[in-house]
């Protein structure tokens, strides 16, 4: 697996799709790493060529002492494109990853096409709630969170028809490194996008999770009120609504990104 020493990470990134296609970049959420997009890779890749990542101190690129900020995680994604010499891409992000996404698109429009924004907001939880994570993880490991961040990112339903798909990313949960996990979750109690987010002028699609109890479709559809000219999509999903709603997600996200 290729990596890329980009800033102070090394980061892992993959490949696939056609050399000559537009690319589109992938951005994965807090305690997950670049195979959380395995359904979209392979359904988008005859169309696009596809960029996926691990966001630093989640998968295999490296964990450096924290705390991260979002800006921090948006320098990593200009830094990898950088590297790889892609002058413009769209990019895809959920959750944290979707915070980052709003980040580049306040800070380098230049380089983004469209952007999708997935199951996140302009500010995401309360102080309280972050320090009582990064308090969580330290004193237990990432099995002390695990059980509550599955109930919250797939409904009772999918859990039960899905046991598979919720293992897999239990498994990516329980393999997240604690220091990795924690800088990132004070990225995220530290990001408060929302006097910003105005200033996007790029084509945008928000997509919400009409079950979303972390990002709720109110905060997602707070980023369409005013974000000029954005789209806005509800899928019958919680967080991570591109595999509760893996068909879905990825029609909309094609056919955003083709018109």
């Amino acid at each position: 697996m290729p990596f890329l020493d980009v800033n102070d990470v090394r980061m892992r990134y993959e490949w696939s799709g056609p050399e000559t296609a537009p690319v589109l970049v992938f951005s994965n959420s807090l305690g997950t790493d670049l195979a959380m997009w395995d359904s979209q890779a392979a359904a988008l890749s005859r169309d696009f060529r596809i960029l996926r990542y691990d966001t630093r101190g989640h998968g295999r690129s490296s964990v450096m002492p924290g705390p991260y900020t979002i800006s921090q995680l948006a320098d990593d994604v200009v830094g990898l494109v950088d590297e790889l010499e892609l002058e413009h891409v769209h990019f895809c992000g959920l959750s944290i990853g979707g915070l980052t996404g709003i980040s580049l698109a306040l800070r380098v429009p230049q380089r983004l096409r469209k952007v999708v924004l997935c199951n996140t907001a302009a500010k995401i939880g309360s102080l309280e709630i972050w320090n009582a994570r990064i308090d969580a993880v330290h004193k237990g490991g990432m099995a002390a969170v695990v059980s509550g961040i599955l109930e919250r990112w797939y409904t009772a339903e999918f859990r039960s028809a899905s046991p598979e798909a919720v293992e897999s990313t239990r498994r990516m949960l329980l393999n997240t490194p604690v220091e990795g996990y924690a800088s990132c979750c004070a990225a995220l109690r530290d990001a408060d996008l929302r006097n910003e987010i105005a200033g996007i002028r790029l084509p945008v699609l928000i997509i919400a999770g009409a079950h979303d109890p972390a990002t709720t479709p109110a905060d997602c559809r707070f980023l369409a009120e005013r974000i000029a000219g954005a789209r806005y999509v509800e899928l019958q999903a919680a967080h991570l609504s591109n595999i509760e709603a893996s068909n879905a997600f990825t029609m909309e996200l094609s056919a955003f990104l083709k018109a």
